[in-house]
């Protein structure tokens, strides 16, 4: 059975982590026949396989889709929020950071 939630960390050419955003299983299928989870606005759309191997969609046009994504599982008992989401460091996103959607992923 696939997660519900997953975490999903963008990171540019050095392998920094750059953002991160939280994910969650939706009714559909991906081009390899995964589950695609979308984060609350529908921007991220990600297709994630049973080995944790992620593909981005694109969810509109003139997207260049991220190619450095690690996924990450979240446990039923996590309590990221979706809201405001801890980076890699553990501290909280801030603010006036660029996001994904900011970017075009």
């Amino acid at each position: 059975m696939n997660p519900v939630r997953y975490e999903l960390v963008f990171s540019d050419d050095t392998g920094s982590a750059q953002d991160v955003a939280i994910v969650e299983r939706t009714s559909s299928k991906g081009p390899g026949g995964h589950p695609v989870y979308a984060d609350p606005t529908g921007i991220i759309r990600a297709e994630i396989s049973d080995r944790d191997e992620v593909r981005i969609l694109a969810s509109g046009g003139h997207q260049d889709p991220a190619q450095r994504v690690l996924a990450r599982r979240l446990t039923p008992t996590d309590t990221a929020g979706s809201q405001d989401p801890s980076g890699p460091s553990g501290k909280a996103a801030r603010p006036d950071a660029p996001r994904p959607s900011d970017r075009g992923v």
